[in-house]
């Protein structure tokens, strides 16, 4: 079942965050996620909630989602972001493969 890291980033530092942006999407890959939205405009359609700037990336399983986080390769350039933005992160499993047949069917 695929799984979502979803992410409200607040960037503190511009040219920091730079070279964290530079340095996840190879991260990310290698763990077999993919970019959905990365920054792009949104509208607010009801509610309270105002993110900054909105991250989805989509990984095949809630697994690969936490290998990623805590890999070597990630807490290398954690730093970067953590540093240079104040972020909200959740990781969200998919539909489940009964719910994904109660939907379609």
């Amino acid at each position: 079942m695929s799984a979502y890291l979803i992410a409200n980033v607040d960037i503190k530092d511009t040219e920091k965050f730079k070279d964290y942006m530079k340095a996840t999407p190879s991260v990310i890959k290698q763990f077999g996620g993919k970019f959905l939205v990365r920054g792009g405009d949104f509208e607010i359609c009801e509610g309270s909630w105002n993110p900054k700037r909105l991250v989805l990336v989509e990984f095949e399983s809630m697994q690969k989602a936490k290998q990623f986080y805590n890999s070597p390769e990630y807490k290398a350039i954690m730093h970067l972001r953590q540093s240079s933005a104040y972020t909200e992160w959740v990781f969200a499993e998919g539909l489940s493969e009964e719910m994904s047949n109660i939907l379609n069917n």
